[in-house]
């Protein structure tokens, strides 16, 4: 029996932990064992702790409990917990998710104690070394002994980083096994979309109606930390509510909640609070958000993972970036760059309001991506070879 020990941390990689915990539960029960380790680097219980009661997701074992701080000192503090619940634990292998500091605390713990490190979502990038989570990403990438790509071309960045497409077990860091192997979330968007309708009465709640209202989510530092962009974010936002006759529903990262009296000018602060088709709302539930992805008319995200999940619904985005590591959505034409520019934000939802000939193409798979990653890891990671 392998023991996994899997690091979460942020709203993001509980979900994606739920696919692999499931296809553990239905599958390889009797060949891995998971321990569920949360850094607490998100510590807000509507951003955590729902998820694991909503997802089925095995509650954590361990809790380190790091909450807020800069990174140095988030970092270092989830570094020393995860070494010692490896040793304690003597673990076969670490899985870690994406790209935060949770991400990043659990590469350097477990590459210095020489516990294989799985990385889900390797070879994704912005190529904007100023983002934290580059940095995090490429440096969990190379020292990782097995890397489950979702996308091809994250598959060709690691081909382009060195990484060499055909290695011989036994993989360690020094001799990687690179995939392509789809996407987790195309596995929870596929198992939960039946679900979300029957178990969430969002819409309702908020008064939408199906194809009536703009998705919006901004939280990236980026955007929220600097009043320019988070003020040209949200008067796009307000604007394309008259202009289009849509309402905007925008559940609010607790970390956007905090900086809108201060980063908002007055007048767009009160003329988002008057306006009634403008509806602020708590963090949403994964099966809130499906279903607000699922009943929209076009998605405007800075997130990773909502640009994907309005893919798999086939929704238009506007990504409210600069670039995105998912750029087969900006190719296919379903989805825009629009950064935070009024201007190009307004147009990219023109553009993609009128366009008739809008594809989907089969980017992530066929929704078994758990279950090939389960598959692998027992393949490739040896009982005690730490």
């Amino acid at each position: 029996m392998l023991k996994l020990v899997t690091i979460i941390g942020a709203r993001p990689q509980i979900i994606k932990a739920a696919a692999i915990s499931r296809a553990i539960q239905r599958l390889y029960s009797s060949q891995l064992t998971e321990i569920i380790v949360h850094t607490g680097q998100h510590y807000d219980e509507n951003m955590s702790q729902v998820f694991f009661d909503e997802l089925g997701i095995p509650s954590p074992v361990y809790n380190l409990n790091v909450g807020s701080g800069s990174h140095g000192s988030q970092t270092a503090a989830m570094i020393s917990g995860i070494e010692t619940i490896l040793l304690n634990e003597k673990a076969d292998a670490i899985i870690l998710y994406g790209d935060t500091n949770s991400t990043l605390a659990g590469a350097i713990a477990a590459s210095k104690i020489h516990v294989p490190v799985i990385h889900i979502e390797a070879g994704l990038r912005s190529f904007n070394k100023v983002m934290p989570e580059e940095i995090n990403r490429i440096m969990c990438d190379h020292v990782s002994t097995l890397l489950f790509s979702p996308t091809a071309t994250g598959f060709q960045n690691l081909l382009n980083e060195g990484f060499k497409p055909d290695t011989q077990a036994p993989h360690s860091a020094n001799n990687p096994k690179i995939y392509h192997c789809g996407d987790i979330m195309y596995d929870n968007s596929l198992y939960f979309s039946a679900i979300a309708d029957k178990k969430t009465d969002i819409l309702a709640r908020y008064q939408l109606t199906n194809n009536n209202y703009i998705l919006a989510t901004i939280h990236r530092n980026n955007n929220t930390d600097e009043p320019v962009r988070l003020n040209a974010l949200f008067k796009s936002l307000n604007d394309l509510s008259y202009s289009a006759n849509l309402d905007i529903a925008l559940p609010l990262h607790p970390r956007t909640v905090k900086l809108l009296a201060n980063n908002l000018s007055k007048d767009i602060y009160e003329a988002v609070k008057c306006n009634l088709r403008f509806k602020l709302m708590p963090p949403a539930s994964f099966l809130e958000m499906i279903a607000l992805e699922k009943h929209c008319r076009m998605v405007m995200t800075d997130s990773g993972g909502v640009q994907k999940e309005a893919f798999y619904f086939e929704k238009p985005c506007v990504i409210l970036r600069p670039e995105t590591e998912w750029i087969e959505l900006v190719e296919c034409g379903s989805a825009m760059l629009a950064d935070a520019n009024e201007t190009i934000i307004k147009s990219a939802f023109e553009q993609l309001s009128t366009k008739t000939d809008l594809k989907y193409p089969s980017f992530y798979g066929n929704g078994k991506a758990a279950e090939f990653i389960c598959e692998e890891i027992t393949k490739h990671i040896n009982h005690n070879q730490t």
